[in-house]
């Protein structure tokens, strides 16, 4: 009877991959991890694959993440595969431990300061000692403004400069948020508290600086493992160093395509570099997707396979390993209240088929979007829970609002349009139309009270029917106070507390969360990317975000977007990261399969256009024929084009037609632009077909070779205009 180790059975079940990073050689070893890939598997069995063996003790190692959640995931799979006694905690958890042990040795018998819970009221106090008047939601601002400049480093000196550099949109004139940022410095001392990022400093200090402290600490941790290294801030990552004190047996766990949060000051620069820094690296790629259906996989692949930039370098190719499951739905409605109806519908029906509530979620890009469905689902009797946020109905600044709506009844002329009223009625909290303010958590306040405004104007224009009894029914007035009686019903309706329910949250809340079946809503330009997504980086970023959220679906996948925000609303476009969507409304489904429309017709497969630039999905026919994005640098060449629109000209007159039936200015733009040096090159322009190809395309490749207009033989416009 053969017997095995305890070790080798560790392997049991892994694939040649995870089996490679589990057994790879003690030093720097990089895993890039896709999502689904069984990362924590491979990370924990590395860990007790080592320990097993004797190679190292538990004791020994320090595993580090992101969240207590993952932590105690870590050290529950340890455990399961018999090995107690690693310290597996979040950066702070370990850095809080440590300073709280070395604190009477570092501060000469004095207790460690008392340690922030929140920024927020000092910041404010901070803001008022500089003569800025800061509410909640721009003292949130301020204080993330501060958390990015200390994780990247940054004194309060610096920081004008480097948020320059760093594109920072920020909540006030940097000069002014520099200010604050001193200020808030010297109100902590004063008040003998320190901040989370403050406590990443005094590990790094007491290492740093302190001879004693670095032995002790680099003897009692000898192997490190980093999980979502991608995520990593320069703070964290100097702390890490110091840990390592020079030594190298260091595993990093990370998938660049999953960077969705540089703008706390993660960056996946170290993730990205590792090989580089740590030149003898085992690299090792996990691609075997076990949570998802390889058609989920397939569309995830498609989405990023199109990325640009840094974390494209490290991008993963995933294998679903899961059996063949339904396409992934693309639907297309006339405008959100049908988009969130549908959506409530089918979670109904999901529910109803035996689909446990808690395994569906609605994943959207901004909180703001959560109140369309919490309304959709209450009416359709499906229970659910916001994730990472409040319900609508339970945020400060609505319930405010709503009070000051009360309020407004009082002081507003009754005949004052009801849209007209709710935004004079919102001034008392001081909300206004029009760019929405700069800074994170100003700009969601601002979207949640713009949600009210929108919700006025779809009851100024359908007014809700309420049943009283089984025969009568009565429609509430159009009135400042007939809506303050809607939010009332709809907010008392979303109250009722739930434990199990379809899951609510925006993408940036779903990292790392996983259900069976997932809705992305909301997958329109301007919110998917966000308005504020101004450079290619940003852009990308708004790319990942829905790669993360496509990614957290294990068997059923939709995807849709709304035509307009509200019924007759102005035209949108569909998220440029998606496949070509077809353009009608009502709820179309479309897709990579030839599918019906209302009418009973076929369409053929969508077929993708990528831009030439930035790589991201075209989806207007202006923007497929030139091949690039609106926003993406034209480099046209004005000479070709100048020649291209006299040789038309001459084309045209010959021919007896207008100009534009020979080439559209668009057609030309896209020659100039593109250049086609061969005929496959030359067709592949939209509205360059067979036909004008055998007409024009001899003159046109000519032209763009760099031929006069006078050279081309006459003949050939002979032959052009018979």
């Amino acid at each position: 009877m053969v017997v095995h180790s305890a070790a080798e059975l560790v392997l049991a079940g892994l694939d040649p991959e995870q089996r490679s990073a589990v057994t790879a050689p003690a030093g720097p070893v990089c895993i890039l991890a896709g999502a689904g890939t069984g990362k924590t598997r491979a990370v924990t069995s590395r860990i007790a694959h080592r320990v097993l063996a004797g190679e190292i003790s538990p004791r020994h190692v320090l595993a580090v993440t992101f969240t207590a959640r993952a932590a105690a995931e870590m050290r529950a799979r340890l455990t399961a595969l018999g090995v107690a006694g690693v310290q597996a905690r979040t950066f702070h958890a370990a850095a809080l431990r440590q300073v709280r042990y070395f604190a009477p040795r570092l501060l000469d018998g004095r207790a460690m300061p008392e340690l922030l819970d929140s920024k927020v009221r000092v910041v404010t106090l901070a803001a008022a000692k500089v003569g800025l008047r800061a509410d909640r939601a721009a003292a949130r601002d301020l204080a993330g403004e501060i958390e990015w400049a200390k994780s990247s480093l940054v004194e309060p000196g610096e920081y004008v400069v480097a948020a320059a550099k760093a594109l920072r949109e920020t909540p006030y004139e940097p000069a002014k948020v520099a200010d604050v940022f001193t200020a808030y410095e010297r109100l902590k001392r004063a008040n003998g508290v320190i901040d989370f990022e403050d406590l990443l400093r005094a590990a790094v200090w007491g290492i740093e600086e302190h001879r004693d402290v670095a032995e002790q600490v680099r003897g009692q941790y000898r192997h490190f493992v980093v999980d979502e290294y991608q995520d990593v801030n320069p703070l964290q990552q100097r702390l890490l160093e110091a840990w390592l004190g020079g030594r190298d047996d260091l595993t990093v766990v990370g998938d660049a395509s999953q960077t969705i949060y540089s703008f706390t000051g993660a960056t996946s620069s170290y993730l990205v570099d590792f090989p580089r820094r740590y030149r003898e690296a085992t690299v090792v790629r996990l691609v075997r997707d076990y949570r998802s259906t390889p058609q989920v996989v397939g569309l995830a692949n498609a989405v990023i396979g199109q990325a640009r930039g840094t974390e494209a370098k490290l991008r993963l190719e995933l294998h679903g390993q899961r059996p063949p499951g339904p396409e992934p739905e693309l639907r297309i409605f006339t405008d959100e209240p049908a988009e969130a109806t549908a959506v409530a519908a089918r979670c109904r029906a999901l529910v109803d088929a035996g689909t446990p509530a808690k395994e569906i979620a609605v994943l959207f890009r901004t909180n703001a979007q959560s109140e369309a469905y919490e309304k959709a689902l209450t009416e359709a009797g499906v229970p659910y829970v916001v994730q990472g946020a409040e319900r609508f109905f339970e945020r400060t600044e609505v319930r405010q609002a709503m009070v000051a709506l009360r309020a407004a009844t009082r002081s507003i002329p009754g005949e004052t349009p009801l849209p007209a009223a709710v935004v004079e009625g919102l001034a008392a909290v001081g909300w206004a139309p029009g760019a929405a303010p700069p800074g994170g958590a100003a700009r969601e306040r601002w979207e949640a009270l713009a949600a009210l405004v929108q919700l006025a104007e779809e009851y100024a224009a359908t007014p809700p029917v309420l049943p009283i009894g089984e025969a009568a029914a009565v429609e509430r007035p159009v009135t400042l106070s007939g809506f303050n009686e809607e939010l009332a019903r709809r907010a008392a309706q979303q109250h009722v507390p739930t434990v199990d329910g379809v899951t609510l949250a925006s993408l940036h809340a779903a990292k790392g969360l996983e259900w069976d079946a997932v809705f992305l809503v909301g997958l329109s330009e301007g919110t998917l990317p966000t308005t504020y997504a101004r450079t290619a980086e940003q852009v990308e970023e708004e790319r990942r975000l829905l790669y993360v959220g496509i990614t957290r679906a294990r068997q059923w996948l939709w995807l849709s977007y709304a035509s307009a925000r509200s019924p007759g609303g102005r035209a949108r476009r569909p998220c440029r990261f998606l496949p070509q969507l077809d353009r009608s409304g009502g709820g179309e489904r479309a897709g990579g399969n030839a599918v019906a429309r209302r009418a009973g017709a076929q369409r053929r497969p969508a077929q993708v256009a990528s831009c030439r630039i930035c790589g991201a999905t075209l989806l207007a026919g202006q923007d497929r024929k030139l091949g690039r994005c609106p926003t993406c640098p034209s480099d046209l060449d004005e000479d070709l084009y100048e020649r291209l629109r006299d040789w038309r000209a001459r084309v045209a007159g010959a021919q007896r037609v207008p100009a534009y039936v020979v080439f559209t200015d668009a057609t030309l733009t896209a020659l100039a632009e593109r250049r086609p040096g061969r005929t496959e090159e030359l067709i592949a322009i939209a509205g360059i077909g067979p036909r004008k190809l055998g007409l024009y395309g001899e003159a046109v490749l000519a032209l763009v070779g760099g031929a006069a207009v006078d050279d081309i033989a006459p003949q050939k416009t002979s032959e052009i205009s018979s």
